[in-house]
């Protein structure tokens, strides 16, 4: 890290570039002109995501193999570990990276950024804070609860620092899970827009620059302490992003920009059930329903009052630019 020009200069090594939030930080990152280096399996992908980025250095490679991931993170300041797998290949795949990333922070005393999530609290009724305890409802929630004691346990050993940003679900440009790209798919070919279970409850939900735009600033903020005694190795941070006051809500406002008429198709657990049958991620979201079930919050106000300057995309003009990259990725 260096500062010139009173602005703090870090390198980054992003894991998982292509993917939802992992592409919203790299684009935040390089719109900084900060220097950013991707270790990704398709150097092609990520060379049309990324055009023209003078800051930008891309390898292909796998970040299970740790020889290559420990000479990349040399000379970064920070790890974005944003990392991410198939539901159905979680297990064996997300904690062994997850390990490798630790192993690298610590050889070249790295800050990991994780991006985390909410399924550590299972169902719970309350808003969940920096200091909530786990309380995991599925095995999934239990592995994420693993992953981010590993990372906890290595910081507080002194052996690399950690800031664990809390999220819940994704969207934005990008956003390509099966959540989450039919909607805007479909928004875009008048087909009814799908979700699970339950449309009239609030939901939490956060537009992926907005997400980026809060880590980015945290990573700042870390680079920024040359004296880091007084900060704990292992910082928590939540942001929730909006809580829509429902889906169909939130759906209704897509509709309005396109200007096609708002159909909705629900997919309810005996459907769920009897398609996972045949699709092995459909029998891995079966555990995950009560997402869709409940409304399941995290409290940001820790981080809000840490940017109070801070301003989320407008609604509206979120939704337009989700919807012009959507319709730019069907036409390519």
């Amino acid at each position: 890290m260096n500062t010139t020009s009173g602005k703090t200069t870090f390198h980054t090594l992003v894991l998982g570039a292509t993917g939802s939030i992992g592409y919203a930080v790299t684009a935040n990152l390089l719109a900084r002109q900060l220097p950013v280096t991707l270790l990704v399996r398709n150097q092609a992908k990520a060379e049309n995501l990324f055009p023209n980025q003078p800051t930008l250095t891309i390898v292909e490679g796998d970040v299970q193999d740790a020889v290559l991931l420990n000479r990349l993170a040399a000379g970064n300041e920070f790890i974005f570990h944003g990392i991410n797998y198939p539901y159905n290949k979680w297990f064996g795949n997300m904690d062994t990276a997850t390990k490798k990333v630790i192993d690298a922070a610590m050889q070249h005393r790295s800050t990991i950024v994780f991006p985390g999530n909410v399924y550590n609290f299972g169902n719970t009724k309350t808003p969940i804070r920096e200091d909530s305890l786990p309380n995991p409802c599925t095995r999934k929630g239990q592995l994420r609860v693993t992953i981010e004691a590993m990372m906890e346990q290595a910081a507080k050993a002194g052996a690399c620092r950690v800031l664990n940003v809390r999220l819940p679900d994704f969207w934005g440009p990008n956003v390509l899970n099966e959540g989450v790209k039919p909607i805007f798919e479909n928004a875009l070919n008048s087909k009814a827009l799908p979700w699970l279970i339950n449309a009239d409850i609030p939901h939490q939900a956060v537009y992926t620059k907005d997400a980026a735009e809060i880590i980015v600033r945290l990573m700042e903020r870390e680079a920024a302490t040359p004296e880091k005694q007084n900060e704990a190795p292992y910082q928590v941070w939540n942001y929730g992003g909006t809580t829509v006051p429902s889906i169909r809500w939130w759906f209704g406002q897509i509709s309005a920009i396109t200007g096609k008429p708002l159909k909705i198709q629900l997919y309810n657990r005996f459907l769920i059930s009897l398609l996972g049958l045949f699709l092995p991620m459909l029998r891995e979201v079966k555990e995950m329903l009560y997402l869709y079930e409940n409304t399941i919050l995290l409290d940001d106000q820790k981080v809000l009052n840490l940017f109070p300057d801070f301003q989320p995309t407008p609604m509206n003009q979120a939704l337009t630019e989700t919807l012009a990259w959507f319709d730019n990725y069907q036409n390519q």
